[in-house]
């Protein structure tokens, strides 16, 4: 049994300070939260039109939550916390780098439309103006079907002398006209673009990737409303009918065009895609990347005002760690003498088995440690001061295993029961106490996971790890521990040193000395 126990103890030993060296030779260390590392937080806020009242649920709400905590996910943001605070939706996005591409994609609404290009327009509409002659601009006319129901592209209209379409009356079932943008921002030119009925609602997924030019590949869903209705286009497109003209290069293009904006407007090279279509647009890696993560998770249910608006409700800020990094200092502190005192009242109560306790939270912590930066660097979990709180209480989990142990060796001694047969036998009894008790606080961490979201995921994260790293330095350092403690005969000549009562004073207190 020595042997084992030896092994054991050893084996816990060379674990954790093996796992503590990788990971610190790899550079792991735990990412720090908004609270504690700064970020930005942005309050997302209905538009309000009187025109068009909204009737938005709360179904409506918990869905943007979701699909906006999905395309922070994709961002790579490390622990976002977006929660829903009335009729506002209230994102924090902890140590990002790119605060502006995260607020962008975050609100962006992402209505996916693929239109024919009837035109391509100059980048400003012409006009005439001076002191006696005015030209109004041109009105886009009515759609004017065909036999299978195709919306014709207008004849005999001054298409530069269109104006560019007002977001208002960018609707499915009218000709607009729609700018494209350079990467500065900049309109480069403007296309009128025909009726369609396909959005974004018919895609699958999206993906981006790089073959020769960065590229968003797009899959639609099958049937119509989909890949079928896509191919439609492309045959209209592909023989340059009076519903997708011929362009100067001799097919016919559709526009992508998300949010009021062209992303691109591809010629169409085949008449049949089977739902896979590649989108190119001359992205950058970003563009591309970004493009691909809103299609990806599709529209939101709510049109949010713009946060980066002075005039808009929707609001974001800078968050700074200065009070994060003040209250972390302070829990540090508070830390470091709660330790001393425990330290001190452990070894005053119990002795070497107080110190052989303070010796079991070492090891769980370190293993914990451990873990927590690995977490941080391979699933981008973020420690915020909630989960700083979770790491202090599981400092008094893992010693009240201890203490449950070493009361019951007091138990068996005080009745009459010999030293090292208590620190042999009072161990199975204790464990099953000690097993039930995380176990307790396992199921209740588990529960505020699944429920919860944001920061109080991380306190529920900590107190789990806890628990069950409690059982495994319990199990396997404390036990031992106390099994080579029962070898020795100095120990058992001197129970004043593991903090338990002498045989004599265990007859006094009722027991019977051995």
């Amino acid at each position: 049994m020595s042997r084992r126990s030896l092994v054991s103890l050893l084996l816990i030993v060379a674990v954790a300070a093996g796992l503590l060296a990788a990971s610190l030779a790899v550079g792991n260390r735990p990412l720090l939260g908004l609270d504690l590392k700064g970020g930005v937080e942005v309050v997302l806020v209905p538009v309000d039109d009187p025109a068009r009242p909204l009737d938005i649920t709360e179904g409506d709400l918990d869905t943007a939550v979701d699909i906006i905590r999905d395309r922070i996910d994709g961002l790579g943001v490390a622990e976002p916390d977006v929660t829903r605070q009335g009729g506002r939706v209230v994102v924090q996005l902890p140590g990002i780098s790119d605060q502006q591409r995260a607020i962008d994609v975050v609100g962006q609404t992402a209505e996916l439309r693929f239109r024919p290009v009837c035109a391509e327009l100059l980048a400003e509409p012409l006009s005439l103006d001076g002191p006696e002659v005015e030209l109004a601009p041109a009105e886009l006319p009515s759609p004017e079907l065909d036999e299978r129901g195709l919306a014709l592209c207008p004849v005999d209209v001054d298409y530069n002398a269109l104006e560019t379409s007002p977001s208002a009356e960018d609707e499915l079932d009218r000709f607009v006209v729609l700018p494209e943008r350079n990467r500065d921002g900049e309109v480069v030119r403007r296309l009128l673009l025909g009726p369609s009925t396909l959005t974004g609602a018919g895609l699958s997924g999206a993906d981006s990737s790089f073959r020769g030019q960065f590229t968003v590949d797009a899959t639609f869903k099958g049937g119509d409303g989909g890949a079928d209705e896509f191919d439609e286009i492309a045959v209209e497109c592909f023989s340059g009918t009076a519903y997708c003209p011929p362009s100067a290069e001799g097919r016919g293009r559709v526009a992508i065009v998300v949010d009021g904006n062209v992303q691109s407007a591809p010629l169409v090279n085949a008449a049949d895609f089977d739902g896979q279509v590649a989108i190119t647009g001359n992205f950058s890696e970003q563009e591309a990347d970004d493009l691909a993560l809103v299609l990806r998770y599709g529209a939101l249910p709510i049109e949010f005002q713009d946060p980066t608006d002075p005039q808009s409700d929707s609001t974001s800020r800078a968050v700074s760690a200065t009070i994060g990094g003040d209250s972390l200092r302070a829990g540090v502190i508070a830390g470091i003498v709660g330790l001393a005192l425990v330290f001190l009242y452990m070894v005053g109560m119990y002795r070497l088995l107080g110190l052989v306790a303070m010796l079991s939270l070492g090891v769980s912590a370190t293993l914990l440690w451990v873990i927590v930066a690995w977490l941080g660097e391979t699933q981008d979990l973020a420690l915020t001061l909630a989960g700083v709180t979770g790491l202090i209480v599981s400092i008094g989990v893992s010693l009240d295993s201890n203490v449950v142990y070493f009361e019951h060796l007091k138990e068996d001694v005080a009745t009459g029961r010999t030293l090292r047969s208590s620190l042999e036998l009072s161990f199975p009894a204790a464990f099953r106490t000690i097993f039930w008790a995380n176990f307790a606080s396992l199921i209740a961490a588990v529960i505020l996971y699944w429920l919860s979201a944001g920061s109080v995921r991380g306190f529920a994260l900590m107190l789990g790890l806890a628990s069950v790293l409690d059982l495994v330095a319990t199990y396997f350092f404390l036990r031992p521990c106390a099994l080579l403690m029962s070898r020795s005969s100095s120990l058992m000549a001197h129970p004043h040193r593991l903090g338990l009562p002498t045989p004599e004073e265990a007859a006094g207190a009722g027991g019977t000395a051995p």
